[in-house]
């Protein structure tokens, strides 16, 4: 189900966990049809752009990050053995050959374009590939939960469990409607909501999805909580709300 948030309430949010970035071209707001139309595929569309979202893989490969560091393997030409770090700019600096961008893409791809620069002096360079660091997957919790930050996200972790990772949910929370923030791209990001209350109650976990990286659960503060603040206690002649 999904869950339609105001623009900046959503930015006030995803501003939390500095990590996500919703773009907005030329400074201005979406207009409600393509609010709308985004809503009716499962995203939120915060941004002007005419193109649609791009569907996201099932099994999405791993993309290249800076910071990120590759053994390079070359067969039959040793020499060019190397190691190599992804710098902030995106590229990697290559024996003999210079600099070459490779910031988000895929091994394979990597591999295939590695092949390319050096096939301008080497006949048919073969090379491997080894990954050696690399960001690892993560998930954010923020909003009422025991304590709020980033975590490591190892095999299966579905949002009920990230919740608990997280120190459970603070007597404030509205769990009737967690937050799921799924970035699509750079611009786009899907909010789903999840009934977590209603889940537990009736032991349905088909709602409890499995988190994938860079995934965000946000957890919001319940009404009564929110309007405690403005009631005057007892000692004023009124009663408080338990």
């Amino acid at each position: 189900m999904v869950f339609k948030f105001k623009i900046f309430q959503i930015a006030a949010l995803i501003g939390l966990c500095g990590t996500w970035a919703v773009a907005q071209q030329n400074n201005q707001n979406p207009s409600s049809d393509a609010v709308m139309n985004a809503l009716s595929h499962g995203v939120d569309h915060l941004n002007t752009s005419d193109n649609g979202p791009e569907l996201q893989r099932r099994d999405p490969r791993y993309r290249i990050e800076n910071g990120d560091v590759l053994d390079l393997t070359f067969q039959f030409t040793p020499e060019f053995n190397q190691t190599v770090t992804v710098q902030p700019d995106g590229f990697i600096t290559l024996k003999e050959v210079g600099d070459l961008h490779i910031q988000d893409e895929t091994v394979p791809e990597v591999r295939q374009n590695i092949r390319a620069a050096y096939a301008k002096i080497l006949a048919n360079p073969v090379v491997s590939i080894d990954l050696k660091d690399f960001q690892k997957p993560y998930f954010l919790a923020f909003g009422q939960v025991g304590h709020p930050g980033k975590y490591d996200l190892r095999g299966d972790v579905t949002v009920s469990e990230a919740l608990a990772m997280a120190g459970g949910l603070t007597s404030e929370s509205k769990h009737s409607q967690v937050l799921l923030f799924r970035r699509v791209n750079d611009s786009w990001s899907s909010v789903t909501k999840i009934d977590l209350k209603h889940m537990l109650k009736t032991r349905n976990l088909q709602e409890d999805v499995s988190l994938h990286p860079g995934d965000m659960v946000y957890v919001p503060q319940n009404t009564i909580s929110k309007v405690k603040a403005y009631i005057p206690n007892p000692s004023m002649g009124m009663y408080a709300i338990p």
